[in-house]
């Protein structure tokens, strides 16, 4: 599945295009708040399309705002990450310099991943935008997994719910959360209430950190080469691992 393919599957009408390149000095300024972040811009990122600007005047839904937030405009922007990109942190700088809440589909070695996250007012800046939670990702491999023909057919901009600009947007959400889910248990389901959102979601984060931690565990036991430390650290992957298939249960 190729980014492009990715980002036709949204199905955007013709007049919310842009397809302009966006400079990478916009990332640098606006998303690299330290000069290590410059350097995962500077070096991972080969290109950034802004593909499409979303707005109530060319996708005929309300704009969206309550006390936290303000969504008069969603961006769908696209990227080919280079190689050796720091691709987690890189994703997460190219969504914090942008003003708006993005739709990223972003490529790297023939993976095309897409992600989401929202944005809110900062609390310490007056005119300043934050990502408010997690940014939510998931990649598409080959056509071939079952559940990402589902995926894609959930995806278009016309099948999200569209009470306004946010919840669009949560929609767009909910299906990538759900592939990320099914990547982990083999099916694709969307859930039906927020609140169902918001759980698998917490969920899905513990089922990540505790894969985080198993890995780093591991690599230490590897290299370890006091036999009681190893096995110390063989009893605390043991542990983790039961408690992976108990928070895998909970997707």
């Amino acid at each position: 599945m190729s980014m492009q393919d990715m980002i036709a599957a949204l199905a955007l009408p013709a007049d919310s295009r842009v397809d302009q390149r966006v400079p990478k000095k916009l990332f640098l300024e606006q998303g690299a708040p330290t000069a290590a972040d410059k350097r995962i811009i500077q070096e991972g990122i080969e290109d950034i399309f802004w593909v499409a600007s979303l707005k109530p005047a060319n996708i005929g839904v309300p704009a969206f705002k309550d006390e936290a937030r303000e969504y008069v405009e969603i961006a769908v922007l696209s990227g080919t990450l280079r190689a050796d990109a720091k691709t987690t942190r890189l994703i997460e700088l190219i969504h914090r310099a942008v003003p708006y809440p993005v739709l990223l589909v972003s490529a790297q070695t023939g993976l095309a991943t897409v992600s989401l996250a929202h944005k809110r007012a900062s609390q310490a800046q007056a005119t300043a935008v934050v990502i408010d939670g997690a940014i939510v990702a998931s990649g598409l491999e080959t056509e071939s997994k079952s559940f990402e023909a589902p995926f894609l057919a959930h995806l278009p901009l016309a099948k999200q719910p569209g009470q306004s600009l946010w919840s669009v947007y949560q929609g767009w959400i909910d299906c990538v959360q759900a592939l990320a889910v099914a990547r982990l248990t083999g099916r694709y389901a969307l859930t039906q209430t927020a609140d169902e959102a918001a759980a698998r979601q917490t969920a899905l984060e513990n089922h990540m950190r505790i894969t985080r931690e198993i890995a780093g565990l591991r690599a230490k036991a590897a290299k370890e080469k006091q036999i009681n430390r190893r096995v110390d650290l063989n009893l605390a992957i043991q542990g983790l691992e039961e408690e992976l298939r108990a928070a895998a249960n909970r997707l």
